[in-house]
């Protein structure tokens, strides 16, 4: 293939990784985890096929087994996740690729069948969500959490520290800590899901506590250059809203300033949906106000990214549902050649279709 024109298809220097491109693949739930909540040879054969990504972002994994929220999401606390994961790393570093592992912990977004012994999910405050889960009976409303214990806590902030040291044992070039998309740790920053009185709650900087906590104990252990997180300020994504997303947001982009991650990822509306969702947000805002590495997702395509390139709006454009259905989404864009459909239907859940079995280019005799 011809160097491709374009600021999308040029080189980028993101911490000590040299990316052979700025299209990132946004991290994927597909539910196809198998025993032990462990990555299959599937998950090897389908990272490995999208390694041509500047970046992959693999997909949300649990740190620990109460973060769990979906039937067959695989883990990154277990001896046997990190050596699943490791084939993984390898098959997409073979092929010049570069991935980060996703650390995941649900939140009230679960369901009791999913929990140890039956136990309610837990969360920042017993509010129950207006959401649905996939469990083995297909989708269910999710269960009524408890409010995790303050003495709980220093735990849990443990348990990302391990899954990010995990994780790169694993083989992971760097982990993005999800506090986005109405999760537990976006549960906390927001006031429609926190309603603690105690160091954890009330003002933007007790709600924004446990995120930096968690940052900084990813930080220490592995590097900050090593550690970036995901936000979504007004995705109403999991029932969860905020009063006032702006200053609250704000506040989280110039404290995360402070510890210098890798990047921020930034879900620029509703998840999967209307960009204009809060037409008064200034996203703008949190790009200018990052020191770092800004990454733009939901909803671009080959133009819109690089316009925003372009524009100095993005450093880098994560792209999420077009790397399904196209293994070869970067060389498609390149070319200016047709994409795959998608079939919602294998979307998550099963096994090879609609998995790995998305043709090529070269496959389809291009």
């Amino acid at each position: 293939m011809t160097q491709a024109q374009g600021l999308l298809f040029e080189s980028f220097q993101l911490g000590a990784m040299t990316l052979r491109n700025r299209m990132v693949m946004a991290p994927l739930t597909r539910n196809r985890a198998g025993a032990g909540l462990a990555p299959t040879e599937l998950a090897v054969d389908y990272y490995a096929q999208r390694a041509t990504a500047g970046l992959i972002i693999a997909e949300a994994t649990q740190i620990r087994p109460d973060g769990q929220g979906y039937i067959n999401t695989p883990g990154i606390y277990s001896e046997a996740q990190v050596a699943a994961w490791k084939n993984v790393t390898d098959a997409v570093h073979a092929k010049g690729g570069r991935i980060v592992l996703q650390l995941w912990h649900v939140g009230r977004i679960s369901h009791v069948s999913l929990q140890e012994n039956g136990q309610r999910p837990v969360a920042p405050s017993a509010i129950q969500a207006k959401a649905q889960t996939f469990v083995a009976e297909g989708m269910v409303d999710v269960s009524e959490p408890r409010a995790l214990e303050l003495d709980e806590i220093p735990t849990l902030i443990e348990d990302y520290r391990k899954s990010a040291l995990n994780a790169v044992r694993a083989g992971f070039d760097a982990v993005e800590v999800h506090a986005a998309n109405g999760y537990l740790l976006d549960e906390f920053l927001r006031d429609g899901a926190n309603q603690r009185t105690d160091a954890y709650g009330g003002s933007i900087e007790n709600r924004a506590r446990l995120l930096l906590e968690v940052m900084q104990a990813c930080c220490d252990a592995i590097g900050a250059d090593k550690v970036g997180v995901r936000l979504s300020p007004v995705s109403p994504f999991n029932d969860l809203k905020d009063s006032h997303p702006q200053p609250l947001f704000n506040y989280v982009v110039e404290a995360l300033n402070t510890l210098s991650p890798l990047y921020i990822h930034v879900i620029e509306g509703a998840t999967g949906g209307d960009r204009k969702v809060d037409p008064t947000f200034d996203f703008r805002a949190l790009r200018d106000r990052f020191h770092g590495v800004y990454m733009a997702n939901n909803g671009y395509d080959k133009a819109s990214a690089e316009a925003a390139l372009k524009d100095d709006a993005a450093d880098l454009v994560a792209f999420g549902r077009p790397f399904i259905a196209n293994p070869d989404l970067v060389r498609r864009y390149a070319l200016d050649a047709p994409l795959n459909e998608l079939n919602p239907a294998t979307l998550y859940g099963g096994g090879a279709e609609g998995y790995t079995d998305y043709p090529a280019l070269d496959e389809q005799g291009a």
